[in-house]
């Protein structure tokens, strides 16, 4: 439920909201940052509880004043993605910041064996990071080596793949929703199973679509939360 009063987003609130394509997490918190300052004519703490790719849309959590608190309780929680991956390509970030370096013939990968390599990657595995991500080495972020050529070593992680379903095949593009733990790399698995299918693949689009008890359904554009913060500057004012 939206605040019935704009200082009780000092005292600490849960947001959600959908990323915009091409902005950065850091992009979402700085503008909405901005926007409740303004209201508040006031300094407010906020943060995010789990980053999303540039390229990536979809749910990301914000925490006001206190409630910043429990940003690690919902980089915790489990994620669902929407993920359209294209076979027979692939980029060394295993998605589009970077340009098409292989290229395979797909056309004998047929939907049966599509999923039979799927069921490979439900359950626990270890997940080596994409060397263009934010994990660190030796105190820097994996991609500022990367962006600079320079190849390091990442070590794998664990995780867990609850679910994935294939909800369209339409070769070279496969649509799919994944559920999984924290500190899952879609980009990552995109490339596993075109390595699992003796190919090549990478993630073209990505949406995150529930975190925890989450919905994408029920998040906040922009300018959605704009609206519904002014009601509250002419019926509440500080």
């Amino acid at each position: 439920m939206f605040p019935a009063k704009i200082n009780e987003f000092q005292e600490g609130q849960v947001l959600i909201f959908s990323k915009p394509h091409h902005w950065t997490s850091f992009d979402l918190v700085k503008k909405i940052k901005g926007i409740l300052q303004k209201q508040l004519n006031q300094k407010i703490k906020i943060g995010h509880a789990g980053t999303l790719d540039p390229l990536a849309t979809g749910l990301i959590i914000l925490c006001t004043g206190k409630a910043t608190k429990r940003i690690s309780e919902f980089q915790d929680m489990n994620k669902e993605y929407i993920a359209t991956i294209e076979l027979g390509k692939t980029t060394p970030s295993y998605d589009l910041e970077t340009e098409f370096d292989n290229k395979y013939d797909f056309k004998h990968i047929t939907k049966d064996i599509f999923e039979s390599v799927l069921e490979k990657f439900v359950g626990e595995t270890y997940q080596i990071p994409p060397a263009y991500s934010a994990k660190k080495h030796k105190g820097k972020r994996a991609y500022e080596f990367a962006r600079r050529g320079v190849e390091i070593e990442l070590k794998a992680s664990r995780i867990d793949i609850y679910e994935i379903e294939l909800l369209e095949f339409y070769l070279p593009l496969v649509k799919l929703r994944i559920l999984c733990s924290k500190g899952t790399y879609i980009r990552a698995l995109a490339r596993d199973i075109g390595k699992a299918l003796d190919n090549g693949a990478y993630l073209k689009t990505l949406e995150r679509t529930r975190i925890g008890d989450y919905f994408i359904n029920d998040a906040f554009t922009i300018e959605s939360f704009e609206k519904e913060l002014s009601k509250i500057a002419i019926h509440y004012p500080e």
